[in-house]
């Protein structure tokens, strides 16, 4: 399966003091799959094959409901095309 791009924005309901070391976890979870990732200030974006950010998707999930989130919000957006995208294409015309 060609790459695509998924952007993931988890928003872990804990104590407001909590969230942010909860977030930490999530991106760790991403650190440690392998994919390409940019980390922004609302979301992260990874790139890969679409059922592995998926299945990573839902392992944010568990990490979140196990650090104590009795709720989790989660925006995904997917960008996927049969020949591919990447993040280095829609970056480098922004790139220093």
């Amino acid at each position: 399966m060609p790459n695509a791009n998924l952007s993931l924005q988890i928003l872990p309901l804990v104590a407001e003091n909590q969230v942010y070391a909860v977030v930490d976890k999530v991106i760790a979870a991403i650190q440690a799959s392998g994919l390409k990732y940019v980390v922004g200030p609302l979301e992260t974006t990874m790139e890969g094959d679409l059922d592995q950010m998926l299945n990573l998707v839902g392992k944010a999930q568990d990490i979140c409901v196990e650090a104590g989130a009795g709720r989790i919000v989660s925006i995904i957006k997917i960008d996927y095309s049969p020949n591919g995208v990447s993040i280095d294409e829609k970056l480098s015309p922004y790139q220093p």
